[in-house]
């Protein structure tokens, strides 16, 4: 081969690699957050969701739109097949009898149709939306009490969860921070031991132990991802580490910020595997959530800003 062909080649070759067609995905991803009851409702004042969902989402390159609560089937069913994915909140709401909870019923119920027939759909629950994907995977309200409402704590990770959907795209430092460091701020009340998640088959079927943590006495689920679904939980708070400051227990350290936009990187890459998309753009325009303004709320909540619907 003559040195002229030989470096046509190579150059044709270089050429070639960086011009590979990518996998098909969504790179306008547009994800749902579910809002839910306020304690005391007024008018325009009934539901809410703490920006730092939002921020959380945003941070990594998708558009939110609100999925209020108390909405009709056919209401539900359109918007679903509208948006990219949906997130479950933290919260108080109740997740067996509330708008919360029977939104998230719908959402789960058309998230496992739709994967079952190869419409990539990804769920995601923190907190109150951990608690609530238990509940709507098992049938039974399985929480127990723990004290863990206010606490920073590493995670304990299971055998080879740092190779599973979730976490493998994590740098190393990131993984060896979370394992070694109080960088996952925790708020609730209530948990699923790991007692409870291994006598539950509903749950052992569908779910892997990622991390687990302990309150000192009770060890309990801290994160999971489904088998052979694309929905994800962490019972702690992955957006408060960049995003709310009202509380002296969440961990701003370099690590527990990486941690934030790692996972919310992988939410949101989860979200551009799906294509569905909003009839128009006029109707898209009126369902994002820059229609609405946040309230600052560090004042007198735990978030620092509150949308109200």
């Amino acid at each position: 081969m003559s040195n002229f062909a030989l470096l046509f080649y190579f150059a044709f070759s270089i050429l070639s690699s960086s011009c590979t067609v990518p996998k098909k995905r969504n790179d306008m991803p547009i994800i749902g957050v579910l809002a839910q009851e306020v304690d005391s409702p007024q008018p325009q004042k009934a539901s809410y969701i703490a920006a730092s969902y939002v921020k959380f989402l945003e941070s990594a390159g998708a558009r939110v739109v609100p999925v209020m609560i108390n909405q009709t089937l056919e209401e539900y069913k359109t918007l679903f097949n509208s948006i990219n994915g949906i997130l479950y909140p933290g919260g108080d709401a109740s997740i067996v009898s509330s708008g919360y909870a029977n939104a998230a019923r719908i959402f789960y119920e058309l998230a496992i149709e739709a994967n079952s027939r190869g419409d990539y759909f990804p769920v995601w629950g923190t907190c109150l939306g951990f608690e609530e994907l238990t509940y709507l995977t098992s049938g039974k309200q399985l929480l127990s009490k723990t004290n863990t409402s206010g606490v920073m704590l590493p995670l304990v990770f299971t055998n080879g969860s740092r190779e599973s959907k979730l976490f493998k795209g994590f740098p190393a430092e990131v993984l060896d921070a979370l394992a070694s460091e109080p960088i996952t701020e925790n708020s609730h009340q209530l948990s699923l031991t790991l007692e409870s998640y291994n006598n539950n088959t509903d749950l052992r079927k569908f779910y892997k132990v990622l991390t687990t943590n302990s309150d000192g006495k009770t060890e309990f689920v801290s994160t999971m991802e489904a088998y052979g679904f694309p929905i994800y939980g962490t019972q702690w708070h992955p957006e408060k580490n960049a995003f709310e400051w009202t509380r002296p227990y969440i961990p701003h350290s370099p690590s527990a910020v990486k941690t934030t936009f790692f996972l919310a990187d992988f939410v949101v890459n989860e979200a551009r595997k799906n294509f569905h998309k909003f009839e128009d753009e006029e109707v898209e325009k009126r369902a994002l959530i820059y229609n609405y303004n946040p309230v600052y709320t560090g004042n007198i909540f735990a978030f620092e800003q509150t949308y109200y619907f």
